[in-house]
Order: structure tokens, then C-alpha cells, then sequence
């Protein structure tokens, strides 16, 4: 298993506001910046550009959800300056393998999202399968949301975590709603792609920055999920 990568999810609508965020985390030891899909829909490519620009050398996530002309969304990303991008698993096979195509020709890598799959473990595999590089578990905004509204437990990704890890034989990044304790547990779960956004470095109802001394608590965290060793796995 590889070491653990930090990430930080750039869910902001202002380009500025993300641009001084990714500095500010950047700082405090993130090893990837997200443009995050807010940011994707008010900035496009001029915001992946951007980042690109200030932060060369960086990995950059483009959230795209891709879910239909796969290829072209690939493509545009990359030439952007976007490293890695996003497909979803309820996209047709086919889009998912034209994202695959486009990574290998453009040289960016494949994120496979099973965001509102029945079968979590199996789409997992089966985004193996197709070629991506590597796995997004995914429990949604308004999922969570709308379940804790009525009532009930609100999902979390830990709750299938081990089992999607041990259905692949590439990386897993879990998403959604994890507290900070949560998101530093992910290596131990065997998912080493730890991703900070909303609500832990993001106002979740806002979509700004959130507030408090968020550059030194970053770099507790950033510190606490880079020393920990592939052979603590619980996995």
C-alpha cells in the first residue's frame, strides 16, 4: 500500500478565496489540491488554469463527476493542467472507458466514484475492472443530509471502507461528511488517499473557507496522517 497522500478539497466558489486556501494548505504540508466541483462550476478550466499557474508541480483533482462525454472532459482538464480527474460508476461503461483512454493519451489519472451505486464493493471492482486508477468511496452531500433530516443514521464511507479496500488492489479515498477524527483513521481502513473538505476545512452550508486558525490545525492533521506507517493497516 502506498503512503499516505493528503488532499484538500478546494469547495469554494471564489477563485481567490481557493487560490489563498491552497496556499494556506500547501503551507500547512497538503500534498494535492482539488478543484472542487463548486469551483469547477463557477470557474471551469480558467480555475484549474489558475491553480495551475500559481501551483506547478502540485497534483491537481478535477471533480468533474463525469458521467457522459468522457473523452473530451478528460482532455480539456489535462491540457488545463489538471493530474488526475473524475468519473462516476453509474456513467455508462462506455464513458468510463473513454475517461480510461483519455488518461493514458493525456497522461492524467483516473478516479472512479461509486457516489450513489446500491452495491458500493462491487462498482468498486468493477471501476478496477475498466481501468481507473484509483477509487473515490463516496457517500453524497445530499444523501447525508437528507437521511440525518429524517430522523435516521446518517451514513458514513467508514462503514464500507474495509470492504471496498479489500475488493481492489488500487488505492481508495473516502468521502463524505467524516469528522476530523474519521479522516485521520482512513490509513488504518487501508485507504491512504485522505481527502479534507467540507465540513473540515469548508463551511459545508456556505461554501467558504472556514473559520478559525485553519492553517495550524491543518498541519496537525497533515502531520498526524503522514506518520503513520503501511504497517499500522488494520486491513
Amino acid at each position: 500500500m502506498m503512503n499516505p497522500i493528503v488532499q484538500i478539497s478546494l469547495d469554494l466558489i471564489d477563485i481567490e478565496e481557493a487560490l489563498e486556501t491552497a496556499a494556506m494548505a500547501l503551507r500547512a504540508g497538503v500534498d494535492w489540491l482539488e478543484a472542487g466541483t463548486p469551483l469547477l462550476l463557477a470557474e471551469g478550466l480558467h480555475g484549474v488554469r489558475k491553480l495551475r499557474e500559481a501551483f506547478p508541480g502540485i497534483p491537481i483533482v478535477a471533480d468533474l463527476k463525469t458521467m457522459d462525454g468522457g473523452y473530451l472532459e478528460t482532455e480539456m482538464m489535462a491540457k488545463a493542467g489538471a493530474t488526475h480527474v473524475v468519473v462516476m460508476a453509474r456513467a455508462h461503461e462506455e464513458t468510463i472507458k473513454c475517461v480510461v483512454q483519455a488518461g493514458k493519451d493525456f497522461n492524467v489519472k483516473v478516479m472512479g466514484d461509486n457516489l450513489g451505486c446500491d452495491d458500493k464493493v462491487a462498482a468498486a471492482k468493477w471501476l478496477e475492472d475498466l481501468g481507473c486508477d484509483c477509487v473515490i468511496h463516496h457517500i453524497g452531500y445530499d444523501e447525508r443530509r437528507g437521511i440525518a433530516a429524517s430522523g435516521e443514521r446518517m451514513p458514513s464511507p467508514l462503514d464500507e471502507l474495509r470492504e471496498v479496500v479489500q475488493a481492489v488492489n488500487i488505492p481508495v479515498q473516502a468521502v463524505g461528511g467524516l469528522s476530523l477524527e474519521q479522516a485521520i483513521q482512513c490509513p488504518e481502513y487501508g485507504a491512504p488517499l485522505v481527502v479534507l473538505g467540507a465540513p473540515l476545512t469548508i463551511d459545508g452550508d456556505s461554501f467558504k473557507t472556514a473559520a478559525g486558525d485553519l492553517e495550524s490545525s491543518l498541519r496537525l492533521i497533515c502531520e498526524k496522517i503522514h506518520a503513520y506507517s503501511v504497517t499500522d493497516s488494520l486491513v
